[in-house]
């Protein structure tokens, strides 16, 4: 076999908690009782000529991210691979443990992290990597509605988390079948579709929402190995028919039974197999912070707080901007922080690429940058090697919302309103540099 052959391997390992472990996604108290269906780390390798990469998925809320990039050097340390090509998303499951540490929804559960998740992602990571085999790669899309735009704007101009017809959805699903090239046999069927993972609403029992059911079924009806990549979900639930985008677990297999009828669709739909290849894009995107609000502002804010121990979620993520905004005047730093920087690494197979974000990306940025990007398929992931709230289109700012809230406090320094425009400029950039 010729050194610069395209190939690919896939290995899943089981990071299901044991019942009794807290759940992350709504208040930090609700408990898991029992299991609908197992938690899992999938990882996707491919290597050509002296490249390699490793993309994988875990069906987790969020990914904090200091503890993602401790992750990820382990595994590169153990594996003498450069941290830029593992790349780590998310599912956005709300039935999971909690890994990403975000104020206002509990603390890190570091005994599943350290005991069950990193030694599941490193053993996934170590088998795909021995499984390589020359590979081919078809792609599938279709239209679908499991999602549909969340930002629901009440009679008043309020916006609430429910089903918005007119809002922005990508409605795009997209299944890439990599194959062995010469045995036809799968080696992994690699679905993508933004929507968040909340069916099941704040429910008791762990799951990977209707994602789990979809991938399941697929799996089932090709025998190969599948799994699910989070697109642009920012904005986007499930489309419920309850009419919200919450709510039992009756409605995870409800929804996830619609989902999986859309894969199959998908895979159906697959073009003709071609000789893979790889090719990886890296680069550092950068984003203008804003200043900090006046000083008189913020002592009249922390001063309406009667009891800020006893908030959670939203209100405490406020609190705690506002807590930080002072911090940085009472130590003298800048009124203006510095950029926002972090590394992106794009993977692209053949005329697919692979584009990651360490926020919860709106759809309307994903459709954009398809439209922009060199790549006929471009597939934006969302929560992936980080997670840094959600990243708004500039226009929704206005109508505020509980996405708009995250933004606006997630740090003492949160982004420029345009930050979306930025974004997508940024990550064009280091694609075309790179061609």
């Amino acid at each position: 076999m010729s050194d610069k052959r395209f190939t690919a391997g896939a290995s899943r390992r089981d990071i299901t908690p044991p019942v009794g472990t807290l759940l992350y996604g709504y208040t930090p108290d609700t408990d898991s009782r029992c299991v609908h269906d197992p938690l899992y780390v999938t990882a996707a390798a491919f290597r050509q000529g002296d490249e390699t990469a490793l993309l994988l998925t875990v069906t987790v809320g969020d990914f904090g991210t200091a503890l993602c990039d401790e992750m990820r050097k382990k595994i590169s340390a153990e594996l003498g691979l450069p941290v830029g090509r593992i790349i780590v998303a998310s599912t956005h499951t709300h039935s999971a443990p909690n890994v990403s540490g975000l104020e206002g929804w509990g603390d890190i559960d570091r005994p599943y992290a350290d005991g069950i998740l990193y030694p599941a992602m490193l053993a996934s990571c170590r088998d795909a990597l021995a499984d390589l085999q020359p590979a081919e790669t078809a792609v599938g899309v279709v239209k679908s509605k499991v999602g549909i735009n969340r930002r629901q704007q009440l009679r008043d101009g309020t916006v609430v988390l429910g089903q918005n017809p007119w809002g922005c959805l990508d409605p795009y699903m997209t299944c890439v079948s990599v194959r062995n090239a010469d045995t036809k046999k799968g080696i992994i069927n690699m679905l993508h579709y933004g929507c968040h993972g909340t069916a099941a609403g704040r429910n008791h029992e762990i799951t990977r929402d209707w994602s789990g059911i979809m991938t399941d079924r697929l799996e089932a009806q090709t025998g190969t190995l599948t799994a699910y990549w989070n697109g642009s979900q920012g904005d986007v639930g499930p489309r419920l028919t309850n009419g919200l985008t919450v709510g039992d677990i009756r409605f995870v297999e409800e929804l996830g039974g619609v989902a999986a009828q859309d894969a199959f669709r998908a895979w159906e739909a697959l073009g003709p197999y071609k000789e893979g290849s790889l090719r990886v894009f890296e680069g550092e995107i950068k984003i203008p912070r804003k200043p900090l609000p006046p000083k008189e502002e913020l002592t009249t804010k922390l001063g309406s707080y009667k009891d800020p121990d006893a908030l959670i979620n939203l209100e405490r993520l406020e609190y705690a901007y506002y807590r930080a905004a002072m911090d940085e005047y009472e130590a003298g730093r800048p009124q203006c922080g510095e950029n926002f920087v972090f590394d992106q690494t794009s993977i692209c197979i053949g005329d697919v690429i692979f584009v990651p974000y360490p926020f919860e990306i709106f759809a309307e940025t994903s459709m954009r940058l398809r439209a922009y990007s060199p790549y006929r398929y471009t597939l934006c992931l969302s929560n992936t090697n980080g997670y840094n709230a959600y990243l708004p289109t500039e226009d929704q700012i206005v109508r505020g919302g509980y996405e708009i809230g995250c933004f606006l406090y997630s740090s003492a320094h949160p982004l420029v309103n345009n930050a979306d425009q930025i974004i997508l400029n940024e990550t064009l950039s280091v694609i075309n540099k790179g061609e």
